[in-house]
């Protein structure tokens, strides 16, 4: 029905509920002295303007609210209430125009209880017409009878299209056992979803608590999976575009469910407060990180975003997914190598940004104990040229996007990226203005070449799962999470540090195997290859001597970072032939004793050598490394 429609029906209401109070009054006659059929209609007149009137200033008759919702009921009750407010005060200050103050007290309950009754019936009636049964819809029990699942069975019930019919809800509370919402009845708790599958003849399970933890989620969907379901999960509330909940929200369950942690709260206003009305600028905009942190950034209405890569098939994605339209003709793509110290200097003066968020590194260990000149132009070299840049346009905050590999490194990722931490370190007791910083966290689920995405693809293909050893772990967060941190140390981060998000309990990677091989339904063999060069048995995210400090957020450390003198950069590159880099690695070697978790290593061949002095001695030798960290 349209809006019009019930304005007209409460105007009905109205009138019914008044007549049948002066009926009533006058002991069932309308031709009785003040109470007779002019005052009665005179009253009509006044109390359904105003009820209209009304009614269109809390928008009840714009469509905004659902036919028979709690919210609808609410402002039309108010309506109701105010319309007869007034014909009381009229009542009240004229004589013989109006009916009597008695009769407007009853006539307003009658009205209120005729206008609730018939939109509970014009839903119930819509509701019968627009259940129509898809008789090869999945039958699916709901687990989680909140304000989410109550959107969400009412969505798989009446909106067009729903290939799903609720047919059981589960739900831990056990005071809601037996209550039925929306025809579909509360069975039981998460201990009883065999049986309930078993008697209701379900085919899926859907999580519908947005709120659902990991720890939950997996326990619920291993129950499902042992009773033969299929699962589906309601993403959190964040990730939702509208406050509304429907059907077509619903994704498969995936190890980020399974695996992920419950993410760090963040102080949204600090954030909001820091980056709107800001020109900020992203280094690896295309990369997984690069592209989330402009997802998320540009939700703080920045003045600009301006997302810098290399790849301009990255760029067009990332503009794609922001802007729903890539051109990749507007200013705020800027295809550039951070390799290359003019075009930074160039790029940073004429756009002048307030906030840089530098994420553009190779990260990939094993190409990079091939190619450890990459790592260094890129990862130390490409850094420094940013951190010049910055500091020479004035930028106001510098991030820096670390790993946990560089915290005691023994790979040539790890030193690079620790080069970088203390390139960051150094710039921050130089500069004459602006904070500059790093962020430092683990493994993140689903990005690009991550070890999900390699076990997906091995599992689609049906080939074995390789794993470097039984007993490797991993720190893990999702892409959301790892951003979240990133833009956070924009507000809270302090010179010449870097902040190490507190990432739980490290994961056995065998174990992410299993869960995905469960999750595909699928089992598939498992190899062990064995650690390759570089790569530690756990990582760590505090490297010797760092201590865990928590001043502003209790899940966020603080660590202090050395310097190292951007003046000492250009000396630590240095090619030279295979057989004289061999020699010089020797010599070092022998003359520099080590700790026994980072026993040198000596390649069979070498093309490049890195000497770092202090923090820690460092010789990288092509696709091979060692180091020398003195003995504390």
């Amino acid at each position: 029905m349209s809006p019009v429609a019930f304005a007209a029906l409460d105007g009905a209401a109205w009138t019914v509920g008044l007549l049948a109070a002066v009926w009533a009054r006058n002991e069932w006659e309308l031709s009785s002295h003040s109470d007779g059929g002019g005052a009665a209609v005179t009253s009509v007149l006044i109390v359904v303007a105003v009820q209209i009137a009304v009614g269109l200033l809390v928008r009840l008759y714009r469509g905004r609210f659902w036919v028979g919702s709690l919210e609808e009921a609410k402002h039309l009750g108010a309506a109701v209430l105010c319309s007869g407010a007034v014909l009381l005060a009229v009542s009240l200050t004229t004589s013989g125009l109006t009916v009597t103050p008695s009769v407007v007290l009853t006539a307003t309950l009658l009205t209120v209880l005729i206008c609730e009754t018939v939109r509970v019936l014009v839903r119930r009636g819509l509701e019968s017409a627009m259940r129509a049964i898809n008789p090869d819809a999945e039958r699916v029990i709901v687990f989680g009878a909140g304000e989410a699942g109550r959107q969400l069975t009412r969505s798989m019930l009446f909106e067009p299209g729903s290939r799903y019919l609720p047919v059981a809800f589960i739900d831990d509370d056990r005071r809601l056992r037996g209550r039925t919402l929306s025809g579909v009845t509360v069975l039981g708790s998460r201990e009883d979803i065999e049986t309930v599958a078993a008697t209701v003849r379900a085919d899926l399970l859907v999580i519908a608590v947005p709120s659902a933890g990991p720890e939950a989620t997996t326990v619920v969907a291993r129950a499902a999976m042992e009773a033969g379901l299929s699962v589906k999960v309601l993403p959190p509330l964040a990730e939702l575009v509208e406050s509304w909940v429907g059907f077509t929200d619903l994704r498969d369950i995936n190890i980020t469910d399974l695996l992920g942690r419950r993410p760090v709260e963040t102080d949204v206003a600090a954030i909001a407060d820091r980056l709107h009305g800001r020109r900020v600028l992203v280094t690896g905009a295309g990369g997984s990180i690069g592209s989330e942190l402009c997802r998320q950034i540009h939700r703080f209405d920045p003045a600009e975003l301006i997302m810098l890569d290399r790849d301009e098939s990255a760029l067009h994605s990332v503009q794609l997914s922001i802007h729903g339209r890539a051109l990749l003709d507007s200013p705020d793509v800027v295809l550039a190598d951070i390799r290359d110290a003019v075009t930074m200097r160039t790029i940073f003066e004429r756009r002048r940004p307030h906030i840089v968020f530098h994420a553009a590194a190779l990260k990939h260990l094993p190409m990079l104990e091939q190619y450890p000149d990459e790592a260094w132009k890129t990862n130390v070299i490409g850094t420094q040229n940013v951190l010049d840049a910055a500091v020479h346009s004035g930028v106001e905050t510098f991030v820096n996007v670390s790993t946990d590999k560089a915290a005691n490194p023994i790979s040539v990722l790890g030193r690079s990226k620790r080069f970088g931490e203390r390139l960051v370190a150094s710039v921050s007791r130089s500069a004459a203005t602006g904070t500059y910083l790093s962020v430092r966290f683990g493994n993140v689920l689903g990005s690009r070449g991550s070890v999900l995405m390699t076990f997906a693809d091995q599992i689609a293909s049906g080939r074995p799962l390789t794993i470097t050893h039984p007993e490797v772990t991993r720190f893990f967060m999702t892409i959301p999470e790892a951003v979240e941190l990133v833009i956070q140390a924009a507000a809270i981060g302090r010179q010449a540090e870097a902040l190490v998000l507190d990432m739980g309990d490290p994961i056995r990677i065998v174990d992410v195997a299993h869960q995905l091989m469960e999750l595909a339904g699928r089992q598939t063999q498992i190899v062990y290859t064995g650690l390759r060069q570089g790569e530690k048995l756990h990582e760590e995210l505090f490297g010797d001597g760092e201590r865990d400090v928590r001043p502003h957020h209790p899940a966020i450390s603080h660590v202090d970072v050395p310097p190292l003198e951007p003046e000492l950069v250009s000396s630590l590159w240095t090619v030279v032939d295979p057989s004289e880099a061999m020699e010089r690695a020797s010599r070092t070697v022998a003359a520099t004793p080590v700790t026994p978790h980072e026993a040198p290593i000596v390649p069979a061949q070498a093309q490049l050598v890195l000497t770092v002095p202090a923090e820690p001695p460092l010789q990288v030798i092509s696709g091979q490394h060692q180091t020398e960290r003195a003995a504390q």
